[in-house]
């Protein structure tokens, strides 16, 4: 499948009321409008086959595009060393919320425990990166696949330094909640001697009370604490 080949195939594949509702969330005009589990079967088709053409060729015109790029990462067959310079090619490639998280939740490799350790010393550089999206890149790797006993308390010490980017703080927020749900006293402990700006901390103590997974009594003090 070339180039073409492959844009003919997503507009065939284009759904018109997805592309109106997901444009709205992702505010990208380039989006042809295709399902994201048809996203999957694509990119993993590429993954088994010719790939480093694909790659090679991918003009990165559309949303569609990315979101394949990103995912195919995911499902190459690769270790963390060999795949590393694939992930950081396509990083500068990432202009919206949807594209960072959908190749997140695909980069199962960062489950792997024998890649864990050097996984998370990249994870530090992207949060480290003056690119945003990289930023966010790296903090949403860590809510994804590193929030255990292990990991804790380094967690926390990256969030007291971060861009004063409105997708970074939401970022921040969302894996502080899902540290609060897995670690509650030492979420609470963080909070309370946190280096956040107001609107990240607030935003955090509202992502942990639309939670399910907490209680309305511990939802009631957690009001209590909002700045």
């Amino acid at each position: 499948m070339n180039r073409d080949e492959l844009i003919n195939n997503l507009f065939n594949l284009q759904d018109l009321k997805y592309k109106e509702f997901h444009s709205k969330l992702i505010l990208d005009n380039n989006l042809i409008g295709v399902r994201t589990f048809e996203l999957k079967k694509i990119a993993k088709y590429i993954a088994q086959n010719d790939y480093k053409e694909f790659i090679k060729c991918n003009k990165h015109e559309f949303y569609e595009e990315n979101v394949i790029h990103g995912l195919i990462l995911g499902y190459l067959k690769l270790d963390f060393l060999s795949l590393k310079p694939y992930i950081d090619e396509f990083l500068k490639y990432i202009n919206n919320w949807a594209v960072c998280d959908l190749t997140v939740s695909n980069l199962k490799i960062f489950k792997n425990n024998n890649f864990k350790k050097i996984g998370f010393k990249e994870v530090k550089k992207y949060i480290n990166n003056p690119n945003p999206w990289i930023n966010r890149f790296g903090y949403v790797l860590i809510l994804t696949y590193y929030i255990n006993d292990d990991y804790i308390d380094k967690i926390f010490k990256l969030c007291e330094n971060y861009k004063d980017y409105y997708y970074v703080k939401m970022a921040i927020a969302w894996l502080i909640s899902i540290c609060y749900i897995k670690y509650k006293e030492k979420t609470i402990i963080f909070l309370k001697n946190n280096k956040l700006d107001n609107w990240t901390y607030n935003k955090t103590i509202q992502k942990i009370i639309e939670s399910n997974r907490v209680s309305n009594s511990d939802k009631d003090i957690l009001r209590k604490m909002k700045k």
